[in-house]
């Protein structure tokens, strides 16, 4: 698909926009190391001596590469205005196709296994969701990298944070035998009590909670749960700096 060069940008935005700003704060944003979460590092007095920096930095990295690009995947959370004045914030997320071997008709965000020629995550995402639903990564200004989640079966996925400043200039194009659907829902969604189901389950004798959020739009609806929206929680707990109206109770695995 060929898209016409957007003639916005988060460089061209006013410094009081809303995205503009949003973007010069996620820029500062660092994960946490391995084993830590969000709210541990708020709550705990930082060491920013050179060793412990060294340190933390060295076994973040360690962690990151530890697993082979193959058991490496990367999702691109893209971020996106609505209609209107003071619309919401609101993410991109796909329905996947029905005829898929592997999470079939399921609701996911763009991205996929890393390939041998990707530089890195971010580049890992972006040719991703390119392939999958026809957004030209130069449309897309890439803020931040989130705390690499681990599945079930040890697949590293990465969420890479990027903002679409110019909605207009993307027309989606889902690949067919990838993408059902492209839609956008309300960030905030996932800090709410709304439309929120549980489910409760065990792993190697720890609980966890996996949430399921319903999301209408006119004429769909949809059901967003699991890792993505585990991803989503954890997104809108940063750009919103406030956690969840719910007990989250993440799987220990997911940040092994």
């Amino acid at each position: 698909m060929t898209t016409t060069p957007s003639t916005t940008s988060l460089l061209t935005l006013p410094e009081s926009h809303r995205l503009a700003t949003l973007a010069r704060r996620l820029r500062l944003y660092k994960p946490p190391p391995p084993g830590q979460t969000d709210r541990q590092q708020q709550h705990e007095k930082p060491d920013c001596s050179e060793t412990v920096v060294g340190r933390r930095l060295e076994t973040t990295t360690e962690s990151l590469h530890r697993r082979p690009n193959r058991a490496r995947a990367a999702v691109l959370v893209c971020l996106l205005e609505g209609s209107g004045h003071g619309s919401d914030l609101r993410v991109l997320l796909t329905k996947r196709a029905s005829t898929l071997s592997a999470y079939p008709g399921e609701v996911s965000l763009p991205g996929g296994k890393r390939e041998d020629g990707d530089a890195d995550d971010v580049a890992t995402a972006l040719r991703e969701a390119k392939e999958e639903i026809g957004l030209d990564p130069s449309l897309v200004e890439v803020v931040t990298v989130l705390q690499p989640f681990v599945t079930k079966i040890g697949m590293t996925v990465v969420p890479v944070v990027g903002i679409l400043s110019d909605k207009n200039a993307y027309r989606p194009a889902p690949n067919p035998a990838e993408v059902e659907a492209v839609f956008d829902a309300p960030l905030e969604m996932f800090l709410q009590d709304e439309n929120r189901r549980v489910e409760e389950r065990e792993w190697m004798g720890d609980k966890y909670l996996l949430h399921h959020f319903d999301y209408q739009t006119a004429d769909k609806k949809y059901g967003i749960f699991a890792l993505t929206a585990g991803i989503l929680i954890r997104t809108a707990s940063i750009v919103y700096q406030r956690p969840p109206a719910f007990a989250e109770l993440c799987p220990k695995f997911w940040h092994s």
